[in-house]
């Protein structure tokens, strides 16, 4: 016998959020054994699924506390625009994913009109970061958390928020990263790792990060260049910053292998034998790779202003889930090329440096695994909500 038809109403803000979601609505098909309406904002990947998003989910993407006050009023016209059209649907559940700035005031219009809607959040808010009182301030408006970090149950227990469960990362299980990691552990093993090396450059995905970043990359590049005759630069990057790095690179002495298509990004990963990159998940890609890396990061001004309220040791993600140093970290007016330049010698061939960073991603690779992918466990909380259960922490 056919099943019931659902509605679910999903917010994603940024590619990442987009995948997720499309990752849990495919594992929450089958268990439904009906249709499910989506509703809501996202990208490719959801609207794979059937998604037709209420407007061009890219204008969320914005990075830092000075953008997004210089988009509040679009950003504020959307919000109204989304919490409507979901109001509007009656849908039997809201999931929210990441971009929390759009996302969860969204969901505090659709729980005021709508009370007993159920509310998932996928993607914590770094409450342990940044206004821990957040965490307790989401139970007014959010019934149970999907976490992607293996920490966060247990700050959200400790601040008081909604029920909370780790789910996994999607990195921890993905097919590209596993064999990037076998391939690196190869290397290791065989002592392959030799002069001239393979650097890898990662200055970001956004248009801010990439124009500041990329120049102080270059006077790396340059020194590591006189200092090592052939080694390559390798520079994935994405299609919209595709002009915008070439624009970057034109003047450098020695020219970075500039790349957009996804196979050559997993290319890159497997011949480099460290990286520079910029602070954000790439870092934990990377660990989860096994490719040792410095990490780097220039806030804008607002974050600067207001770095004494960022209440964490640590901006890297390998960092906070091992509990201990694994990567080193250079932000703002503490970024010097000649530094990098040091720690990418000291990386790329078999070091105690080295050798102890491997260690520590091991660390992390062992807290963030689980025995199935996360789209799978998030659909199994999703689906309880749609069936009236509420799962508690986990």
């Amino acid at each position: 016998m056919k099943g019931k038809g659902y509605k679910l109403a999903v917010i994603a803000g940024e590619v990442s959020g987009d995948l997720l979601g499309a990752d849990l609505v495919r594992a929450l098909r089958p268990r439904l054994g009906g249709s499910l309406e989506l509703i809501g904002v996202g990208g490719e990947a959801l609207e794979a699924e059937g998604l037709t998003s209420l407007f061009d989910y890219s204008e969320l993407s914005i990075m830092g506390f000075s953008q997004v006050l210089a988009r509040l009023p679009k950003l504020l016209l959307r919000i109204r625009q989304a919490a409507r059209a979901i109001i509007a649907a009656r849908p039997d559940a809201l999931l929210i994913i990441d971009s929390p700035d759009f996302t969860h005031r969204v969901a505090r219009r659709v729980r005021t009109a709508l009370p007993h809607l159920p509310v998932i959040n996928y993607v914590c808010p770094s409450v342990w970061a940044w206004k821990p009182g957040r965490a307790r301030r989401m139970r007014g408006y959010v019934d149970h958390v999907l976490a992607v970090l293996p920490f966060e149950p247990e700050v959200m227990r400790t601040l008081d928020g909604p029920p909370t469960t780790y789910v996994g990362h999607r990195l921890a299980s993905d097919i590209n990263v596993l064999a990037v990691r076998a391939r690196q552990r190869e290397k290791q093993q065989a002592e392959r790792l030799q002069e001239p090396a393979t650097c890898l450059l990662l200055p970001g995905s956004r248009g801010s990060e990439v124009s500041r970043l990329l120049p102080i990359f270059g006077e790396a590049v340059e020194e590591l260049a006189t200092r090592h005759q052939g080694m390559r630069f390798l520079l994935p990057t994405v299609p919209r910053q595709e002009q915008r790095v070439k624009e970057l690179t034109a003047s450098w002495k020695v020219q970075p292998e500039i790349s957009v298509a996804t196979d050559r990004k997993w290319e890159a990963f497997e011949k480099a034998d460290a990286a520079l990159a910029a602070s954000g998940t790439v870092i934990l890609e990377l660990a989860l790779a096994g490719i040792p890396v410095v990490s780097t990061y220039k806030a804008d001004w607002l974050v600067s202003f207001l770095h004494t309220r960022i209440g964490i040791w640590t901006a890297a993600l390998p960092n906070l889930i091992a509990d201990f140093p694994v990567v080193p970290e250079y932000f703002n007016k503490m970024i010097r090329p000649a530094a990098l330049t040091r720690w990418f010698e000291r990386l790329s061939i078999d070091t105690p440096q080295r050798r102890a960073m491997l260690d520590g991603f091991a660390v992390v690779q062992e807290r963030m695994a689980t025995d199935r992918p996360p789209g799978d466990r998030a659909a199994e909380i999703v689906f309880d909500y749609l069936q009236g259960k509420k799962p508690g922490h986990l």
